[in-house]
């Protein structure tokens, strides 16, 4: 049974004649009776009582009529709904990010997506990269934004961004009036680092330069970091999205050699994005 086959029998319903509903319908009469014909067939059951001018109902037909009517309501309604999502009046977007993206950066983004599509709901979940890399390859999210790299292969990605680190020391701190730190004079130092990937980026600068840094705490959370590095708990080496100071206690000072990040974004290899998806994403490169 055919959507199509449905809206010729209404048709011939309402009309009581084949021949109307054919004008109607601006197909031949030979055609629509075939039709009809062959949903009768595939019923088992005569829909119409045919005479030369009028065509009744039989009660199989007067039953059929009314599922028909619903179905084709219903078909209404889906087609409606699903232009709607096209053209980015309702929907839903799964987004997932790291931190450090979802509280210094995408914010505006956000902002301006729903100023300008205000019916689209969007569910946003932060995670660290390896946890957000899973969350799009299971398709639990349509778009992710991580700190490089990952497995190419397993994903569509694009670069949205590159930043270096910076170091942020409390005011009273003996090298808060410098210009440039480098990462050696940090060497004494305790740290306070910045979970995720961050915070390998650091510990690997540091390993480099032949020391393993002393931790003294450790946050997911940008305010904490910066909370306790205003309280003296030690120095901190954030993105440079996330180092703005939060207080007068904090300051911001660049390193050398420079530590630098990638973000990308990804999305699941081989699917096709949303409308809602796509758009973000424009608005995000």
């Amino acid at each position: 049974m055919e959507i199509y086959q449905l809206k010729y029998f209404v048709e011939v319903a309402r009309e009581n004649n084949f021949t109307k509903a054919a004008e109607r319908l601006r197909i031949a009469q030979p055609a629509l009776s075939q039709q009809v014909k062959n949903l009768e067939e595939e019923l088992g059951a005569t829909l119409f009582n045919r005479g030369r001018r009028k065509s009744s109902l039989t009660s199989a037909g007067e039953t059929l009529l009314e599922h028909a009517l619903l179905i084709l309501s219903a078909e209404n309604v889906a087609r409606e709904a699903v232009q709607e999502v096209v053209g980015l009046k309702r929907g839903r977007l799964l987004l997932t990010t790291i931190p450090s993206i979802s509280g210094c950066w995408l914010p505006s983004v956000i902002r301006r997506f729903r100023k300008k599509y205000p019916e689209v709901e969007m569910v946003l979940k932060e995670a660290s990269s390896e946890e957000v890399i899973s969350m799009v390859g299971a398709g639990d999210a349509e778009i992710g934004l991580v700190q490089a790299p990952i497995a190419a292969t397993q994903f569509e990605s694009g670069t949205l961004f590159e930043e270096c680190f910076d170091l942020l020391v409390p005011s009273g701190h003996e090298l808060a009036g410098r210009d440039k730190v480098s990462i050696r004079q940090l060497r004494e130092e305790s740290f306070v680092l910045y979970k995720g990937r961050a915070r390998d980026s650091v510990i690997a600068a540091c390993r480099k330069d032949g020391y393993e840094p002393h931790v003294a705490c450790e946050s997911g959370e940008i305010q904490t970091v910066q909370a306790l590095v205003a309280a003296g708990l030690g120095v901190a080496v954030l993105p440079g999205i996330a180092a703005a100071p939060a207080s007068k206690q904090v300051v911001r000072l660049k390193l050398t050699p420079q530590i630098r990040r990638k973000v990308l974004w990804i999305s699941r290899k081989g699917g096709s994005l949303s409308p809602a998806a796509g758009e973000l994403l424009k608005m995000c490169k």
